[in-house]
């Protein structure tokens, strides 16, 4: 089938196969799966024009709220979370759509840039995984507390099956001003700046608004690693968000789409729409799985992921 926008042929069953494949597996870390959509779609499908961020984000509005519907109905979702997020970016977002259209519109200069983000996520992520200095003994001895205080609440909720990992609880007591935002998850209490969060977010919206991925893929491991903040409580929110400011982006780049005529910019309506509809189911299931997943795995998951993603982008800007 041939998609005008794109400029590309392609069976119609390829991108929601491929879609729903990584969508499954990246939603468990809060991530849509849009930021390695992007080099499937460049590398292997051919689809270089600027659009191609454009119909990523179409991507992220129509898969995402499957995902974010499995985390509420857990009870998982952290709201003032999700919107500190969403303000933080929403300005970010549209900077980037700017940027990525009059300053990295050639393929070559992009994955460069692409290259860059994606290893200093994975590079960070590793590090933090596998350092042995003090300050990483106590953020193990703290998931170690963090563990135990799992396998209690479990033996607790279901004493036949302590392991039982069905018996996850909701996130309570959420607290939030100008200041602070925090919850409790498993009984252990999470603290975070809000214009800490809020800051990222700004920079992240910049960044995702010019990769096209709304900014899930590097807001995700940046609540892990850097504010310690438990993967199954981010991930709802970060899905949230991305969704949010995909719309912001789609609706952005179809507006300007008019005013750079000899580009691609607007997305291709229904490239996009295939790879949502793949994405959707691939989400909502891997929401479902999380809870089977320790979270240890699921940041390993993430940070090779992105190594490998920024790796590959390195070696096509040297035509490797």
């Amino acid at each position: 089938m041939f998609f005008q926008t794109a400029g590309i042929e392609v069976s119609i069953w390829i991108p929601p196969l491929v879609a729903f494949f990584i969508s499954f597996f990246t939603s468990m870390g809060g991530v849509s799966g849009a930021f390695l959509l992007l080099p499937f779609q460049m590398s292997f499908l051919g689809y270089v024009n600027p659009s191609v961020s454009a119909t990523n984000q179409l991507f992220n509005i129509v898969a995402i709220p499957s995902g974010v519907y499995r985390y509420y109905k857990e009870g998982r979702m952290v709201w003032p979370l999700t919107w500190v997020v969403v303000i933080g970016t929403l300005p970010g977002v549209l900077i980037g759509a700017i940027v990525r259209v009059a300053y990295l519109p050639d393929a070559r200069n992009f994955k460069v840039f692409a290259a860059g983000v994606l290893l200093y996520i994975g590079i960070r992520m590793i590090r933090d995984l596998t350092r042995k200095n003090a300050g990483s003994v106590d953020k193990a001895a703290s998931e170690k507390r963090f563990q135990e205080l799992v396998r209690n609440y479990r033996k607790q909720n279901d004493p036949s099956n302590p392991g039982n990992p069905e018996v996850l609880p909701p996130i309570t007591g959420i607290h939030f001003n100008f200041k602070r935002l925090g919850y409790t998850f498993y009984g252990e209490s999470f603290d975070v700046s809000f214009w800490g969060i809020f800051t990222l977010s700004f920079i992240v919206g910049i960044v995702g608004g010019i990769y096209g991925i709304g900014g899930g893929a590097i807001i995700a491991p940046f609540f892990v690693t850097f504010f310690g903040l438990p993967v199954y409580t981010i991930a709802g929110a970060a899905l949230m968000g991305t969704f949010i400011t995909s719309v912001a982006g789609v609706s952005f780049y179809q507006a300007i789409a008019p005013f750079y005529p000899n580009l691609s910019v607007a997305p291709d309506w229904l490239l996009g729409i295939l790879f949502g509809l793949g994405g959707m189911a691939g989400m909502y299931l891997g929401a479902r799985c999380q809870k089977f997943v320790p979270a240890r795995a699921i940041k390993w998951m993430l940070a090779g992921i992105i190594i490998f993603t920024g790796i590959k982008y390195g070696l096509a800007f040297f035509g490797m």
